[in-house]
């Protein structure tokens, strides 16, 4: 792949940043600029905020930097959507405008200067880079924890993801051409930008604390996003229900078998405690599993709605045509 200067666009999604914005923006732009020095990218390079509905002052000061400096871009959606429909939103708006996209996220945890390892991988005829955390020092016992056995889980529930990546990465805009032909609603970008496929690698890095603010990434929500990546990439809790039913089916037919025999020797003896666990067992174990189809169901009927899924209701750009 030739070696000359890319056009980047950062694409950076925001959701109640206003602590945060002010120190990191500066941050981003020295790398871009730094990057242009070196001639690793075109100077029309960009970096884009996503205002991902933002109930604080993120938008006003994302509209600020864009008037303090051209390298600053941003646009805002009309509500908040989440953190994938952001990026997506992102992605989609940089397809037809640059030569590489970097997503990253805004509160200066992932390792700024990682991006130049990543251009250079793509100028070595890599399609997509992914930054992957190389260690978790900052993180206590529980998080560390809780974030690998959420990897872990992705991957042996089907999911193809990248153990220890999140949203930090490179796409070549060939590659965002054809993932711009997914449309699913139900998004988890980490799972399906390996499914388009193309050459790929990693580039590792070592994340920091949060610069300012609160995580927006409690348990809860990683949680959330692990059990949406899991149903939206994959069948395979439908399959262990069939499969979990077809052993219960089998034990049943045993128990039948056993109690027949039992009333044909005379030794049956009537009691309702084990009766009533068994029904009790089995009633969860049914709930659980129309719980887990009728996910399933509700996310058929939300992809068949075809929704949009994020609607731009202004751009720094066109603010400043006015």
């Amino acid at each position: 792949m030739s070696k000359k200067p890319s056009k980047l666009w950062i694409i950076i999604p925001c959701y109640n940043e206003e602590n945060v914005l002010p120190i990191t923006s500066e941050l981003f732009l020295n790398e871009l600029k730094d990057l242009i020095g070196k001639k690793k990218i075109t100077d029309d390079s960009r970096i884009l905020f996503v205002n991902d509905g933002s109930k604080d002052k993120t938008w006003q000061i994302i509209s600020d930097l864009a008037k303090s400096d051209p390298h600053y871009i941003g646009i805002s959606q009309s509500r908040n959507r989440g953190h994938q429909n952001a990026v997506l939103a992102g992605l989609m708006e940089a397809k037809d405008k640059a030569d590489i996209t970097i997503s990253i996220d805004c509160d200066g945890q992932d390792d700024i200067t990682a991006m130049e390892a990543m251009v250079d991988e793509y100028h070595n005829g890599n399609e997509v880079v992914y930054g992957v955390r190389n260690k978790r020092k900052t993180d206590t016992f529980f998080k560390r924890f809780t974030a690998e056995s959420f990897y872990k889980l992705l991957n042996s529930m089907g999911a193809e993801v990248v153990f220890n990546h999140a949203d930090y990465r490179l796409i070549s805009a060939r590659v965002l051409k054809e993932f711009a032909e997914f449309k699913e609603v139900n998004l988890f970008l980490r799972g399906l930008i390996p499914l388009v496929g193309f050459k790929s690698t990693s580039v590792y890095y070592e994340r920091h604390e949060r610069m300012a603010g609160e995580s927006h990434y409690p348990l809860s929500k990683m949680l959330g996003l692990a059990f949406d990546g899991i149903t939206s990439l994959s069948v395979r809790p439908i399959q262990m229900i069939t499969m979990f039913g077809c052993f219960v089916a089998v034990m049943s037919f045993i128990g039948i078998l056993w109690a027949i025999i039992a009333v044909i020797l005379g030794q049956t003896v009537q009691g309702w405690a084990s009766m009533t666990c068994i029904i009790c067992f089995f009633s969860g174990i049914q709930l659980v599993s129309l719980g887990i189809i009728g996910n399933y169901i509700g996310k058929i009927y939300m992809e068949v709605k075809h929704r949009p899924r994020y609607i731009i209701s202004e751009r720094t750009w066109e603010k400043n045509d006015e």
